[in-house]
């Protein structure tokens, strides 16, 4: 038992329940100060820097307002879409409830998006955050998870055949599709069943699981250190350290970045509060119209899609064609040829490039486009996962690379939001072609980067952080 600190008789009433309260829970303190106080941040964090903080206020949002909202929820087909009127419409400020609930699923999406991006540019997830970065992809898979269970939930006609889409692509999967859809249904048609399901995932399994990884990402962050728009540690050996072992170029968090992410949080938050009070469809992007129309087995929507940020991954679902893969093939095929004639392998290996080429190339042809459609989707996800070691470049961040790649980001980007806008628009043979370009530039800049992210003159990183006031 760790001895008790003691404190004037003098000292103020509030100085005197701090060590009150640290004798009693010395554990809550120290992690106080391991992550706020004593934990020191790069001194130049920018704008990028505010999306972190801003997920966990969404995440905080999500969960107090989702609390609110199942106290007068009823998860029963019948029952559902009726009760989420009587929130809206009778229980006291219960539209402001899931308004905010509402628009926080598709705020969440934009500041982690955002967050993933500021990771991409500035190589947040090189060597030594690799796990930091996988604890994140993770966290956005949940994320997706958590949305799509949710989406449900209102009972509305897009909520209800969105998600009879969703559940059926797994259908497509060879051998297993038909039992796992009817597993996730937990009936053959979307019912009651997959109502309790999906209301049972969202509101305790997934939840749970989030926060856990929130935390694990937190820690294992502070346990090597936050990166900065240089890439260079602070904290590495050969850092400059103060007389107390404190990196020179770093600051406390607290007090310092924890007013610092204050004014991110009062901007988002009145953007937040403009759209919850003028605009909380935001043109039908937030809400669809048709989830203001009760569910309808009978009656199917003129068309049908998933909330935006779903669309992109989405847009790539429906651009795999027959034709895309035939793409997919020729594709295998030259990058076998490529691999044979100008890199220098053994004998042996060219031998297990072309029989692997051949391999992949029956596989692309033996079953349906379907199905590979539900591949590349949740692939383009998947592949997140391998970016650590897919980038090859030499230094961390953007700014010292050539400047070709930040077209290279650029690009990837406007094709980002291509895809999304594509998935929303009912599908056309022009918008499929623009689709099927977007998801091999998406798929070609994640598979190629350990060849392309090396090439270039790069420019000499800095010992120490700069700055600028």
């Amino acid at each position: 038992m760790a001895e008790f600190k003691e404190i004037s008789p003098n000292a103020s009433a509030g100085a005197k329940l701090t060590n009150w309260l640290e004798n009693r829970f010395p554990t809550a303190f120290d992690a106080y100060k391991v992550h706020m106080s004593e934990y020191y941040a790069p001194k130049n964090f920018n704008f990028w820097y505010f999306f972190g903080s801003l997920a966990l206020l969404v995440l905080v949002i999500q969960i107090v307002t989702g609390i609110f909202l199942v106290m007068h929820y009823k998860p029963d087909a019948n029952l559902a879409f009726a009760s989420v009127e009587y929130i809206m419409r009778d229980v006291p400020w219960g539209w402001l409830i899931r308004y905010m609930h509402s628009t926080g699923a598709s705020a969440f999406f934009v500041v982690v998006y955002l967050h993933m991006f500021k990771a991409m540019i500035y190589g947040s997830y090189r060597k030594p955050r690799e796990l930091v970065w996988i604890f994140g992809v993770t966290i956005f898979l949940m994320l997706m998870a958590e949305a799509f269970f949710g989406y449900l939930l209102p009972w509305g006609q897009m909520s209800y055949w969105g998600a009879q889409v969703i559940v059926n692509l797994f259908a497509a999967v060879p051998f297993v599709g038909p039992d796992l859809a009817l597993l996730i249904r937990g009936d053959y048609v979307v019912s009651d069943a997959t109502l309790n399901r999906f209301f049972s995932f969202h509101v305790i399994a997934i939840p749970l699981v989030l926060i856990g990884l929130v935390v694990a990402h937190l820690f294992s962050l502070h346990d090597v250190g936050s990166n900065n728009p240089d890439g260079v540690d602070i904290k590495g050996p050969g850092a400059p350290k103060d007389a107390a072992g404190h990196p020179v170029d770093g600051i406390p968090f607290h007090p310092y970045y924890s007013v610092h992410d204050m004014v991110g949080v009062a901007v988002f938050l009145l953007v937040f509060s403009a759209i919850i009070f003028f605009a909380p469809e935001l043109g039908g992007y937030f809400l669809e119209y048709n989830n203001f129309i009760p569910a309808d087995p009978l009656k199917t929507p003129p068309h049908i899609a998933p909330v935006w940020y779903f669309t992109p991954f989405y847009s790539m679902l429906r651009a795999t064609t027959d034709f895309m893969v035939d793409v997919f093939c020729v594709l295998v095929a030259l990058a076998a040829l490529f691999a044979v004639w100008k890199i220098r392998l053994s004998f042996v290996t060219k031998v297990v490039v072309v029989v692997a080429a051949l391999v992949a190339i029956v596989l692309l042809k033996t079953f349906d486009a379907k199905f590979w459609g539900v591949v590349v989707m949740g692939g383009a996800v998947v592949i997140l996962f391998f970016l650590p070691w897919l980038d090859r470049s030499p230094v961390r961040s953007i700014r010292y690379r050539p400047g070709w790649h930040k077209w290279m980001y650029g690009v990837f980007v406007v094709f980002f939001i291509v895809l999304g806008y594509l998935g929303i628009q009912p599908p056309s043979p022009a918008f499929t072609l623009v689709a099927q370009i977007g998801t091999v530039f998406y798929l070609g800049f994640f598979l190629l980067m350990p060849w392309w992210s090396r090439m270039g003159e790069f420019k000499p990183v800095p010992q120490r952080i700069t700055f600028a006031h």
